[in-house]
């Protein structure tokens, strides 16, 4: 018999230290010689991302031990950090995050040697997207710090071999490193300028490998002008394939060097994503005209011979962009609404799906863990809004009869991101003890096209205020949502979009805000308060500078913080390069003396976004603390967070 208790004093098994345990997963996925590789992040450790194989015996195998850390910064999100080399297979080369040098292990001995010279400026030059080159070298993207300002960035592409790095090419200011031609005359590369992000327009470029291993002049081959290109790969000699969008959606394409360019399977499907992290891997090739793609995030196989995109493993609902193929199938990250985060593999002859990797932690029994709801809100523009509802999801509870549930509005980060309805023990953690989740996938996110992706161009904090409002009134409307108890959560670019709407609608009672932009002009540009990669992001978002600087003004919470509409939970990393703590720190300032309750928790080693278990467990059980103290219930299993005004 279920216990009848208010929403939000439910009493849970799944605990924030469950959801801390649960934060790290598998990355940078690749096979070697038949073997499952990947990076590891792991909490419990500092956030260290581990290099790991999957054993023959089903254990998982440690490849590079403690204290080496496979992270790198190059662009802040980082780049692929590992490859394999020799002719045995028998070296694993990387980068380590504490100097962000370049590192090679050799398997026989364990013996770690530098590659790469200590920089003059600590982790003044960072490297990534770590690839094979001619005879043993190893080719990579390399960052240079130029000045004292986060926007002096030189990069170009480089060459790593006997001790020496040679430059190869700087076609662009943003580069991926160059892939080599299966008969070695030929390497391939992406590369973009400012101000356009790479999901925006980026080059492909080939050039002639010279006999010295230096790179000729190169030429584009596709995109530019108002068309992205996120994946590429040599099929032959002669032949890439590429993932682009000239028609508003990231189809595969055959491109020979002479530029002539085929669509495989032309359809109004998002096959790539955006290229936030170099060395991203949305599609991989399977022989005899198929090729493994990632529809939406969703597992699918192209059959180029019958134009036919077909899903596969269809319980999986989100895969990472680290596709690599293995045997008859694919290997892979993927998880889905009742399926953590895993390394699996598909073997698309059979169908047979296999588990690479064993939770290290037990998942709470599944009847406390919600099954997302997808659905379509009517937007006020006429455009429908995905989103997936997460309900308050217990069964030893039950709500008092007339109660409805306190929701909040989960905002994801980017803009360009998205959320895919899988399983998030984050979430879990409040719709098990009662409080339900909506996470919205607002004008701007991925997965729908370039049509929707630009809603947001020139309207960021008006498109995605609006579109989450409305999801949340639509909730409150029809019976679902507590129309007093509406919050709203998000970190990064979701961060902004909370405050924003906290400083400019009325329909949330408060917000959690975590590792946000504040203030859109301090942030923008050269001598701005981000880095390089995203200083002129908000051109696009907002618009040119200093042509619309009142839109800047008018759109920044921290010009508005007098016109809260409620209370504010703000939680920032100390080291974060990307939405430093500079801002969070203007705004809580602002809020002294303003009546309005507020609490500011910083943390001291933590970059953009939370690695570190402790870090989560605090975060997450503060913002337990913060509802039942705004909303109105009790929770006596955290401890109290100080909230001042």
């Amino acid at each position: 018999m279920a216990e009848t208790a208010p929403y939000g004093t439910w009493t849970s098994p799944v605990s924030a230290a469950d959801v801390a345990a649960a934060g790290g997963g598998a990355q940078w996925l690749d096979v070697v010689g038949g073997t499952v590789w990947w990076a590891e992040a792991r909490p419990a450790e500092g956030g260290r991302l581990a290099l790991v194989r999957a054993g023959q015996d089903g254990a998982v195998e440690e490849m590079l031990p403690a204290p080496w850390n496979a992270r790198n910064r190059v662009h802040e999100y980082g780049g692929r950090p590992w490859l394999v080399t020799g002719d045995a297979a028998d070296t694993v080369v990387f980068t380590h995050w504490d100097d962000q040098r370049v590192y090679a292990r050799h398997l026989d001995s364990g013996e770690v040697v530098p590659l790469t010279a200590e920089p003059a400026v600590p982790q003044g030059v960072r490297f990534g997207d770590l690839r094979q080159g001619p005879d043993g070298a190893v080719w990579a993207v390399r960052e240079t710090s130029t000045g004292p300002a986060r926007t002096d960035i030189r990069r170009d592409l480089v060459s790593l071999s006997g001790g020496e790095v040679v430059s190869l090419a700087a076609s662009h200011h943003f580069l991926t490193a160059p892939q080599l031609s299966p008969d070695g005359r030929h390497a391939a590369w992406l590369g973009w300028e400012h101000p356009h992000m790479p999901w925006d327009e980026t080059e492909l470029c080939v050039a002639e490998v010279r006999p010295d291993g230096g790179f000729g002049p190169h030429q584009v081959l596709a995109g530019g002008h108002g068309v992205s290109v996120c994946q590429l790969e040599w099929e032959d000699a002669d032949t890439l394939l590429a993932l682009l969008d000239p028609d508003g959606w990231w189809n595969l394409h055959r491109i020979s060097l002479d530029g002539t360019s085929t669509a495989l399977a032309p359809a109004e499907r998002e096959l790539g994503g955006p290229l936030w992290k170099i060395g991203s891997n949305w599609f991989v090739p399977l022989g005899s005209g198929r090729h493994a793609v990632l529809d939406s995030g969703r597992l699918a196989v192209l059959d180029e011979n019958t134009g036919s995109v077909t899903p596969v493993a269809e319980h999986l609902t989100s895969w990472a962009p680290a596709l690599a193929p293995l045997g008859n199938g694919v290997a892979g990250i993927a998880s889905g609404p009742r399926h953590e985060s895993t390394v699996v593999h598909v073997d698309l002859t059979s169908g047979a799906i296999t588990e690479l990797t064993t939770a290290t932690h037990p998942l709470p029994p599944a009847d406390y863990l919600p099954v997302p709801q997808e659905r379509m809100f009517p937007g006020r523009d006429g455009v429908e809004i995905p989103a997936f509802v997460y309900p308050p999801t217990n069964p030893g509870f039950t709500a008092p009869e007339g109660e409805r549930p306190p929701y909040l509005v989960h905002v994801h980060g980017g803009p360009t991101g998205r959320v895919f309805g899988d399983l998030d023990l984050d979430f879990a953690y409040f719709t098990s003890r009662g409080i339900g989740i909506v996470a919205v996938n607002y004008g701007g996110s991925v997965g729908y096209g370039r049509g929707y992706r630009e809603r947001l161009r020139e309207e960021w904090g008006v498109v995605d205020v609006r579109d989450c409002v409305t999801v949340a009134e639509a909730l409150a409307a029809e019976g679902t949502a507590d129309p007093a108890r509406l919050g709203i959560r998000g970190g990064s670019a979701g961060g902004y979009t909370s405050a924003a709407s906290m400083t400019s609608v009325t329909t949330y009672r408060a917000a959690t805000i975590k590792y946000p932009i504040l203030d859109l002009a301090e942030w923008t540009g050269d001598g701005g308060e981000t880095h390089d990669f995203e200083s002129q992001y908000v051109f696009g978002l907002v618009g040119p500078l200093p042509e619309t600087r009142d839109r800047y003004v008018e759109r920044s919470p921290l010009r508005h913080a007098g016109d809260l509409a409620g209370p504010v939970l703000l939680l920032q990393g100390l080291d974060d390069q990307i939405c430093p703590p500079d801002q969070a720190d203007r705004f809580v300032r602002s809020l002294a003396g303003s009546g309005i309750p507020h609490a500011y928790l910083t943390f001291a080693g933590e970059q953009h976004g939370f690695r570190r278990a402790e870090t989560m467990i605090a975060a997450l059980e503060a913002e337990l603390s913060f509802y039942g103290q705004i909303f109105g219930f009790a929770t006596p299993e955290v401890p109290k967070l100080e909230l001042r005004s």
